[in-house]
């Protein structure tokens, strides 16, 4: 797997929507193929995909939830990693 760069910008690929479930609630991707539910933790992560930096995401995540810049790191970039291999997001 490709190490995810600070200066990356993530978002979302074509034809992918980041949308409320009207049934439940949760958030969710919408893609011509399926569906997927999202936790909080990608939720976040998603939404400010809006042509930060991935360092900026990590960033804005540390001050909200007064949370370990390190750790937040690891997990921002696992998750945007794991959207990316699912063709669910693009780097810039």
């Amino acid at each position: 797997m490709t190490a995810i760069s600070d200066a990356a910008r993530p978002r979302l690929a074509k034809g992918v929507r980041l949308q409320s479930d009207s049934a439940t609630g949760k958030s969710v991707l919408l893609f011509p193929e399926g569906i997927v539910e999202l936790n909080e933790t990608a939720q976040e992560i998603l939404i400010r995909c809006d042509g930060r930096t991935v360092s900026e995401i990590v960033r804005a995540l540390a001050e909200e939830y007064d949370a370990d810049l390190a750790a937040l790191a690891t997990d921002v970039r696992e998750t945007l990693a794991d959207l990316q291999q699912r063709r669910l997001i693009e780097l810039t």
